[in-house]
């Protein structure tokens, strides 16, 4: 998709509560194959989405951890937001240009090839006070009982 997101004025999640968002663009891949990655992560914790980026095998997983350490970031220090109070509010890959290249093939003729870019986003928030009450309590039970 091409152009600005029209639908960036819902991922307002309350008038108190900012959201913090980091952009990648121009990366080498498809847009297609990084979607699949960022629906791994999308509604969990900040911590838990960097566990499954860690361990996911697409090579496109380790340019979304940047991107999601960027929102991360940017959140801490421009809204002073407490990076354990964070989740993927959402996240979404866009078409970049596509370079195109051309292979020579037999009898004088040639095929295109085509090398796709994308533009990845991550958008963060923090927490509702019932999710982060029920996240510390999971914490917390999951401690107890590694003891």
């Amino acid at each position: 998709m091409t152009g600005p997101k029209l639908n960036d004025g819902e991922l307002l999640v309350a008038d108190d509560q900012p959201i913090t968002k980091a952009t990648a663009k121009y990366l080498r891949g498809s847009a297609s194959k990084a979607r699949e990655v960022l629906d791994l992560i999308r509604g969990l914790d900040v911590r838990r989405a960097d566990e499954v980026l860690q361990f996911t095998t697409r090579d496109v997983a380790k340019d979304v951890r940047k991107v999601l350490a960027s929102a991360v970031a940017n959140a801490v220090h421009n809204d002073e937001q407490d990076a354990e109070e964070l989740f993927v509010l959402a996240c979404y890959a866009d078409e970049g240009p596509t370079l195109r290249r051309f292979r020579p093939r037999a009898r004088g003729r040639a095929t295109r090839i085509r090398k796709r870019t994308c533009h990845i986003t991550v958008v963060v928030a923090r927490l509702s006070d019932e999710r982060l009450e029920v996240l510390n309590a999971r914490t917390a039970a999951q401690s107890a009982a590694g003891r």
